[in-house]
């Protein structure tokens, strides 16, 4: 076990010093395989980039090797609507387990009340599409065969259940959060969070600010 200080998961490419990077993809599990993981991975073309040197494979739904209460702050951008019901609720019980009493989780995510806004305010017959697609609860196409396979184990890229912040509130109170409340970009009082949000992801989205009771 580690000690976490300023944590976030799911982190992608942007990994800051100082902070620890999380990452569930398939692929940086392939690319942390000593010498043969960054070949293997640029032959199988799933990522334009690799990973930061900095970037930890780590699964919020099952826990991460983080120390209980180890952690200051605890940030995660466009994660949780990726998790089925159940997988989400775990990810909270072990983002509260290794929040320090008193430390902050901030998060980001597509706002369902906003997406249901454009649909009720539009008269066209696509509105139910445009809602669908820009949700990211709808499919295009069923991709079968042995690509359909590899898409349902190597794809995380579904949203597999939205949020408004009534619903998220609720769920934060009972995984143990308090002070919950609607965050904007940039208006954390602890500044090191800066460090890690980017605000082009919370335009339309849900930004929540809580602590670990």
């Amino acid at each position: 076990m580690i000690d976490g200080h300023y944590l976030q998961y799911g982190c992608g490419w942007d990994a800051p010093d100082g902070w620890l990077n999380f990452d569930a993809s398939p692929t940086l599990r392939i690319e942390r395989i000593p010498a043969l993981g960054k070949p293997l991975s640029s032959l199988l073309k799933r990522n334009s980039a690799p990973f930061p040197d900095n970037v930890r494979y780590g699964d919020i739904v099952k826990g991460l090797p983080v120390g209980n209460e180890s952690c200051s702050g605890i940030y995660c951008s466009h994660v949780l609507e990726h998790l089925a019901l159940y997988d989400f609720r775990s990810a909270l019980v072990n983002t509260r387990k290794i929040l320090r009493p008193g430390g902050i989780f901030r998060l980001v995510i597509p706002d369902l009340e906003f997406f249901i806004a454009e649909y009720k305010s539009e008269d066209s017959c696509e509105a139910a599409l445009e809602f669908m697609h820009a949700t990211g609860l709808g499919e295009l196409s069923r991709t079968t065969g042995i690509k359909g396979i590899a898409q349902a184990v190597w794809g995380n890229s579904r949203h597999r259940w939205m949020w408004d912040h009534r619903s998220l509130e609720g769920e934060l109170y009972k995984a143990g959060f308090t002070q919950i409340r609607r965050a904007e970009f940039g208006d954390s009082c602890d500044p090191k969070f800066s460090e890690v949000e980017r605000q082009e992801r919370w335009a339309n989205c849900l930004g929540i600010e809580c602590r670990s009771s």
